[in-house]
């Protein structure tokens, strides 16, 4: 393929994109190779927790930049100290691993639990490994956290896949407990099934698996790769709940744009001896220190109730919209929502918005009958009003 003087065919085929480069982005806005301005609803899929390339994080990337970028993990690196200070000083967690994906942390998470079922095995000393995870999620791309997915087709894509993950039904507590035997070690999920089309486990769910888990001493892992960093209005999605999970990982809003993610575990669960674990680049300094000016944004004073109440305006305005062209409500926590349309015309809709002209609208669309919102948590009235009005113009434009 190739469009004006980029040549992107030495780029592998993984999926299908648009004919477009995009070179420069500012807060909620993007602008590709031919000057063309487009509204991010997408945000790298939740990543740019502070929108596109934000001051905060522009400085730190400079200044850790004059100082050290990799020292190996074999070393300690002040960066790497102060964020995990700054997460398990505002979780409940103990001690802090750092990868450079959700899919890793995910992978790390299902390490240590295995590793947790070995030192504490069933009654009559059979192994424990199985971890119970729920259809349609999504945990990662790496083979044992596909395994792990509730995707449709990924347990044929590439088979053999992992074994110990049964599946249970999201929101349906009896379905857990049917799947519980003597080498089940964990339960996993994430507090809103992000690609699954944005469906929040209640909090009564939540308090039922918590209080499952205890009495079968199991682990309760929250895969909040999407839902945390203040994405759900509150810092970790699973303080909306009220309960305290065994083992938490972060992704995505973490790094605020670059690849940072987070494995966090209690003492008592934190058991991997050395060798166990690892990686070229985790927690190297450069990656902290933008975790670190991520995470003072997100607890300056007053932040959190800003997203809470941004939240609750694109609800309103998703209402008010959904009820104007007959679509079947909105859904979600924080600010990660759908817009339920009841038709399989989401994929039309992302395309139709991204070529409108002359500024384009960019959407997602994790089902067909879905629209999927994910600004940036510093996100102004004034561009959820101006996101609902270029919709509104797109969906006259396609008749609905």
């Amino acid at each position: 393929m190739e469009f004006k003087q980029f040549d992107v065919n030495k780029l592998m085929y993984v999926t299908n994109r648009p004919e477009l480069v995009f070179t420069e982005g500012s807060g909620m806005w993007l602008t590709d190779h031919n000057g063309k301005r487009y509204l991010d609803y997408l945000q790298g899929w939740a990543v740019n927790a502070l929108g596109h390339s934000p001051q905060c994080i522009q400085d730190a990337l400079v200044a850790q930049g004059k100082k050290l970028l990799n020292p190996s993990p074999a070393f300690y690196n002040a960066p790497s100290i102060e964020l995990a200070d700054l997460l398990t000083d505002n979780s409940v967690f103990d001690r802090v691993f750092f990868a450079n994906s959700g899919a890793e942390a995910n992978e790390g998470a299902i390490k240590l639990a295995r590793k947790w079922g070995k030192k504490n095995p069933a009654a009559n000393g059979d192994a424990r490994f199985e971890i119970i995870t729920f259809k349609h999620s999504f945990h990662g791309r790496t083979i044992a956290t596909m395994s792990a997915s509730g995707k449709d087709g990924w347990d044929t894509m590439f088979a053999p896949q992992v074994p110990g993950f049964p599946k249970a039904t999201l929101n349906d507590l009896a379905s857990v407990e049917k799947l519980i035997n003597k080498h089940t070690v964990a339960i996993m999920l994430e507090p809103v099934q992000g690609e699954g089309g944005v469906i929040p486990a209640t909090r009564e769910f939540m308090q039922g698996l918590r209080k499952l888990t205890q009495q079968a001493n199991l682990l309760l892992i929250v895969d909040e790769v999407q839902t945390g960093m203040g994405r759900t209005g509150e810092l970790f999605a699973y303080q909306l709940s009220d309960i305290e999970p065994d083992i938490m990982t972060l992704g995505k809003g973490i790094g605020g744009g670059v690849p940072l993610a987070a494995l966090l575990a209690r003492e008592s669960i934190a058991c991997f001896e050395a060798g166990e674990q690892g990686g070229t680049y985790n927690g190297n300094p450069l990656m902290t220190a933008v975790g670190v000016a991520v995470m003072k944004e997100l607890l300056k004073p007053g932040f959190m109730q800003t997203v809470r109440e941004r939240a609750e305006y694109l609800r309103a305005g998703s209402l008010k919209l959904s009820a104007k062209h007959g679509f079947e409500g909105e859904r979600g926590e924080g600010l990660l929502r759908a817009l339920q349309l009841g038709k399989d015309i989401g994929p039309q809709i992302v395309e139709a918005a991204r070529n409108m002209g002359p500024v384009g609208l960019l959407l997602n669309a994790p089902r067909p009958n879905l629209l999927r919102f994910m600004p940036s948590l510093n996100v102004s009235n004034e561009e959820i009003d101006q996101m609902f009005s270029m919709l509104s113009d797109v969906l006259v434009k396609l008749g609905h």
